[in-house]
């Protein structure tokens, strides 16, 4: 089950993949907004982890497209961004995110919410 990771940070981007491989993720990586469309289309991956401040296309934008799409409409995304100002979570939920982590990431936390979204997109209680 491929997750697509969608960062700009070669730093953060590297760090996510290998420690999400390490625990059996299938990981497929975009470097922008524009890409991440691309290879949402391509792969269909069960899940996206997004980062809102991207180059191209934002994550704000590229959350609200998939959402609209009745294609990729039911692929969970986790918004990962820095912004971690009161609204911010908000935010990212209204822009179609189905859930948020802030920057730098909690991996424990985020491995969590990753699993429970996957079990949801199955309907595994």
């Amino acid at each position: 089950m491929p997750i697509l990771l969608v960062e700009d940070n070669e730093f953060n981007r590297d760090m996510l993949s290998r420690r999400l491989s390490r625990r059996g993720f299938d990981v497929v990586v975009a470097t922008d907004g524009e890409e991440a469309l691309a290879v949402v289309r391509s792969t269909s991956p069960d899940l996206i982890l997004l980062d809102m401040s991207l180059p191209k296309v934002d994550g704000w934008e590229v959350a609200r497209t998939l959402k609209k799409d009745p294609q990729t409409a039911h692929v969970p995304i986790i918004a990962l961004t820095a912004h971690a100002m009161i609204g911010d979570r908000e935010k990212a939920l209204a822009a179609g995110c189905d859930e948020y982590e802030s920057k730098p990431v909690n991996f424990e936390r985020l491995v969590q919410k990753i699993r429970r979204l996957l079990q949801r997109d199955e309907g595994i209680s």
